[in-house]
């Protein structure tokens, strides 16, 4: 995580700061919201928060809006682009599955924002340099001044029991014929299926 943020401030970040605790782990994606809101609130005023869309381990896109609903401040999801930065107002292009929404949101607010919102700017050689010395602020759960009751397991309303693999699919059933004749077929399968 420390050499993320290193690259993260060789590309242009003022500071990077590291939260970790023992007393985060088994963190579900509400605790873990919680602890980031926390340490937020520890940095102090912001106009606008931008997440990833999802993590890669969970998949669920569930931590930014968790973190718009801890620090009470609206939010958009899917954003692929920033038109407009304003004191009062952020104007985003949001992806749908249909095509795109212009929304004005008020700041402070939070985005999540699609892989087409940018495209990262390499790191220049002063970049690379001032990340190489730069001190990584690393914070903890008393640091933050998290509840224990939110954080880690205890916080957690949902726990992940079981990881596997589906099992694949078997090949579906074509019914040819009638309306009425597919009809009954399928009620038929359907009281074979369905105790």
């Amino acid at each position: 995580a420390e050499a993320v943020l290193r690259e993260s401030i060789s590309m242009g970040i003022d500071e990077g700061i590291l939260l970790s605790d023992r007393a985060f782990a088994g963190s579900d994606t509400w605790a873990t919201s919680y602890a980031l809101s926390a340490a937020i609130k520890k940095i102090g005023a912001f106009d606008l928060i931008v997440c990833g869309k999802q993590a890669s381990d969970g998949d669920t896109a569930q931590v930014g809006p968790g973190i718009s609903a801890h620090l009470d401040v609206p939010q958009v999801t899917y954003v692929k682009k920033i038109e407009e930065v304003k004191d009062s107002f952020a104007r985003v292009e949001r992806m749908t599955e249909t095509g795109y929404e212009i929304i004005d949101v008020p700041l402070p607010a939070l985005i999540t924002v699609v892989k087409e919102i940018n495209t990262p700017r390499l790191p220049s050689l002063k970049g690379m340099m001032r990340a190489k010395q730069a001190k990584i602020i690393h914070w903890t759960a008393k640091d933050i001044e998290a509840e224990p009751d939110c954080i880690g397991l205890t916080g957690s309303p949902t726990q992940v029991v079981k990881i596997f693999t589906p099992p694949s699919r078997v090949g579906g059933q074509i019914l040819r014929g009638e309306t009425q004749e597919i009809v009954e077929k399928l009620v038929e399968l359907l009281r074979k299926e369905i105790p």
